[in-house]
């Protein structure tokens, strides 16, 4: 008879060969077409300060065509809108939100009027491009290693490669020697857009290089019209389904969401649908033909826009509005702060009084 212990020596052992058969199976089942020159990749952090971001603060449609679910947050709080949370002790967040509304009522009437609340959001606006200013200068020194003021195709590539985990030394090597690279398809796909996009954001004459200006253009397509331009035909190539370059409803709400598996995620999905086709009929089609244009998603995702921005005013202060005034006064706000802030507010009309 098999001891105890022999038999769970034996187990242990089955395991671990087991183990060890499995890994050299991954070792061998990896892509082809993943490139020698390929080492750890690095943190989100390194690859996004080159990488183009998907979400740009202040404007109500993500690079992907989602909607921005955080721009009335944005637009409201500009760059304090990370200060807001459900953690923070709801007595201080009473004191940040009514300094805010002090701010906004300009004539010190207690009340938030449609041009205050438009005024705030064009400066809220202007503080999001101030941010992403600031953080190019950050972002184009880091691709620009000659310091010559100028960025080429050819050094971001390399940079963006880098961050991607392959060797910056055997890409810029490979490169230089106009040699081929052995790049995965995915890693091929995002560089071949963002090569579309870099062209894009070299202004005339053409010269294959982006100054700072330009790099700007690059990373914050809200910048400049010209690829603000390009952004919108790049939303529409994605959602239009007959190529007409226009959308209709259909359209606009057949952006996957993934597969539904439970109730729960049917939920999410019927709401995501609910927030498109709202958006959809109420902002973007302009003059409610049930097309929207190149022209008119581009007016919608102007971010400096004065005409949208009072239209957002309007519906920001609708929301909160419970005596039907049109305009907005410091307990609304607070009993609404979820939508302006992100954040609940408890017992605001017990405390209100009490705090100011």
């Amino acid at each position: 008879m098999v001891s105890k212990q022999a038999f769970l020596f034996s187990l242990g052992s089955l395991y671990l060969s087991l183990l060890f058969i499995f890994l050299l199976m991954d070792v061998y089942a990896r892509p082809a077409n993943n490139s020698a020159l390929k080492e750890k990749p690095v943190d989100n952090k390194d690859e996004n300060e080159i990488l183009p971001p998907d979400h740009l603060n202040g404007v109500k449609m993500e690079m992907d065509g989602h909607l921005n679910k955080e721009f009335h947050q944005e637009v409201f709080l500009g760059k304090d809108v990370e200060e807001f949370d459900e953690d923070s002790e709801p007595r201080k967040n009473q004191r940040k939100l009514a300094a805010i509304f002090s701010k906004v009522d300009r004539n010190k009437d207690k009340q938030i009027s449609a041009q205050e609340m438009q005024r705030w959001i064009m400066e809220k606006t202007e503080e999001h491009f101030q941010e992403a200013v600031k953080e190019n200068k950050l972002h184009f020194r880091a691709v620009d290693p000659d310091n010559d003021g100028y960025v080429s195709w050819d050094e971001y590539k390399i940079k963006f490669l880098a961050s991607k985990g392959f060797n910056e030394k055997e890409v810029a090597e490979k490169v230089k020697n106009n040699e081929e690279l052995k790049i995965d398809e995915e890693t091929q796909e995002v560089l071949d857009n963002l090569k579309d996009r870099w062209f894009q954001a070299d202004n005339p004459p053409a010269d294959r290089r982006l100054n700072e200006e330009e790099f700007l253009s690059f990373l914050h397509p809200e910048h400049s019209r010209g690829m603000l331009k390009f952004m919108v035909k790049e939303i529409i190539r994605d959602l239009d389904q007959d190529g007409d370059k226009k959308l209709t409803l259909s359209e606009f709400i057949s952006l996957p969401m993934g597969t539904v598996e439970n109730k729960q995620a049917q939920d999410i999905d019927d709401e995501w649908v609910r927030d498109r086709k709202k958006e959809f009929e109420e902002v973007i089609d302009a003059n409610h033909d049930g097309i929207v244009t190149m022209e008119e998603l581009e007016e919608y995702m102007d971010p400096m826009n004065d005409y949208n921005a009072l239209n957002e005013a309007k519906q920001m202060i609708a929301v909160a509005d419970e005596n039907q005034d049109h305009h907005l006064g410091l307990e609304e706000i607070l009993k609404y702060s979820e939508y302006f802030t992100g954040s609940k507010l408890m017992d605001y009309a017990r405390n209100v009084h009490e705090e100011f």
